[in-house]
């Protein structure tokens, strides 16, 4: 089963950067799945999204958060059930994850170790490349396993 069509509105049209930006988007995001084999209840949820979009009214401000919420929905349930992700994914989740979970630890580490609490700064660069490092690594392998979107 196919995706149903987005309606077009005269906000796609305008001169709205917003709108110009996440339009095209959430139509690229869409080509991309309909490149591989997504299963049917994900197509249904995919349809429902695109319908409330064609059910929004034409205003910009109500559009685009429309757009914006139904893009997070779709990529939270491919991501979820097809494990499929865009680009820089896991790059994007590490680095705050490496700066949380190694990288104030080993700053508390060093603040406590040479006396000076103006040292836990120094660890947040070091789990900034932890993390940059680890996702980096998700990031190839996701692509091998052809489990990445070209978003």
């Amino acid at each position: 089963m196919k995706f149903i069509e987005i309606e077009p509105k005269n906000s796609f049209e305008s001169n709205n950067p917003k709108i110009e930006k996440l339009y095209p988007q959430f139509v690229k995001i869409l080509e991309e799945l309909n490149k591989r084999e997504v299963p049917q209840e994900i197509v249904e949820i995919i349809n429902k999204e695109i319908q409330k979009i064609n059910e929004t009214k034409d205003e910009v401000l109500a559009l685009r958060k429309q757009i914006m919420k139904s893009q997070l929905v779709i990529l939270n349930i491919v991501e979820k059930k097809m494990k499929l992700v865009t680009k820089n994914y896991y790059k994007n989740l590490w680095l705050t994850l490496g700066m949380t979970v190694f990288g104030l630890p080993f700053g508390v580490v060093f603040a406590f170790a040479l006396d000076n609490m103006a040292f836990i700064a120094i660890g947040l660069p070091i789990g900034m490349a932890i993390g940059l490092g680890a996702g980096s690594q998700m990031d190839k392998k996701a692509e091998k396993e052809g489990r990445m979107l070209n978003i």
